[in-house]
């Protein structure tokens, strides 16, 4: 059996960061990844999925009843939101729909938020304004003028990790990102092909500034996709996910996969949760998901005897999406 994410070709760049990356591990592997006293795993956790046919629908209702639902309270909170905003291509769904975006920022002024902006740090393309008026975000945050921070040259803060899977013990993160009241992972649904599927937790890649670490964040590629996924919502735990899966990604994503209609919108507290949920939704096992059996041991809840589903039942959008070859092993068969 192929290796799972293998590729044919390496880059000198990548053969010299072999010996490092494998010194890196092999550190790792003599300390521990996490203090398990730092963190409590809920006893349950609420995970919604609300019916959104198609992008007409009106979807400041549909989150702000997901509000009411899974009783999130963001009165008196500055809130941040954070899209996926990678590429754009016309046609495509990449990005997590401007219109969700829009909907998402009136629900949480309509249930009290005291201010939302919307914050992201795209690891592809570095024309940070090309992105917002070609996928259509910028003609929506100006007619609600909601302010956006391009959080790949915003101001920086250095922090400690709360968790080493990487064996990295600090970082640096945006201002904006640590002084916000609520960070909102605001995911897009689609497979990865190297993470296996981009979701809530993955999402949150695009907080880290490419200013620091490069584009497409290369550094801490070379440390480990599903690992650094790990410490950093370890380190900044998002308050709330909701993930665009109106219209999802399958295939070879997270850019060049096909447009996979799923008609929902989920949302939750638990970040771990939501990922499992959707995982499962589209054919995936969240088990076989390394950042998600990793997040299982002491960040969120996997098993869906402790996910109370609220909502539409997941069954009703069950499917099994089209993957590469590389990531058929992920499976829930």
């Amino acid at each position: 059996m192929d290796q799972p994410f293998s590729r044919p070709e390496w880059t000198r760049r990548e053969i010299l960061a072999l010996p490092l990356a494998a010194a890196v591990a092999a550190a790792s592997a003599c300390r521990p990844r996490f203090d398990r006293a730092a963190f409590t795993v809920p006893a349950r956790s609420a995970v919604g999925l609300f019916p959104a046919a198609d992008y007409r629908v009106d979807l400041a209702d549909v989150i702000y009843r997901g509000l009411q639902t899974l009783r999130v309270d963001v009165r008196g909170k500055r809130v941040l939101l954070k899209p996926n905003l990678v590429e754009y291509e016309n046609g495509s769904c990449i990005n997590t729909h401007p219109l969700v975006v829009a909907g998402a920022a009136v629900a949480m002024l309509r249930a009290g938020a005291v201010s939302v902006a919307v914050g992201e740090g795209p690891g592809h393309r570095r024309d940070i304004e090309y992105l917002l008026v070609s996928s259509g975000l910028y003609d929506q945050l100006k007619e609600l003028r909601i302010p956006f921070v391009d959080l790949n040259h915003d101001d920086v803060r250095p922090v400690t990790l709360k968790s080493w899977f990487t064996g990295l013990r600090s970082i640096v993160l945006p201002a904006s990102v640590l002084s916000a009241d609520l960070l909102v992972s605001l995911a897009k649904l689609k497979t990865h092909h190297w993470a296996g599927m981009t979701c809530g937790m993955k999402n949150l890649f695009g907080i880290v500034p490419g200013s620091v670490y490069g584009w497409p964040k290369n550094l801490l590629h070379f440390r480990g996709i599903p690992e650094f996924i790990v410490d950093l919502n370890a380190t900044i735990r998002p308050g709330l996910t909701i993930v665009d899966a109106v219209v999802a990604m399958e295939g070879d994503g997270p850019i060049m996969g096909s447009p996979r209609p799923l008609g929902f919108i989920a949302m939750g507290t638990d970040v771990v949760a939501v990922d499992a949920t959707c995982a499962r939704v589209i054919g995936l096992a969240p088990d076989r998901l390394t950042y998600l059996k990793s997040a299982a041991e002491f960040l969120g809840n996997v098993d869906d005897a402790r996910i109370d589903q609220r909502g539409e039942a997941p069954a009703r959008y069950r499917t099994r999406f089209d993957v590469i070859e590389s990531m058929r092993q992920l499976r829930d068969e």
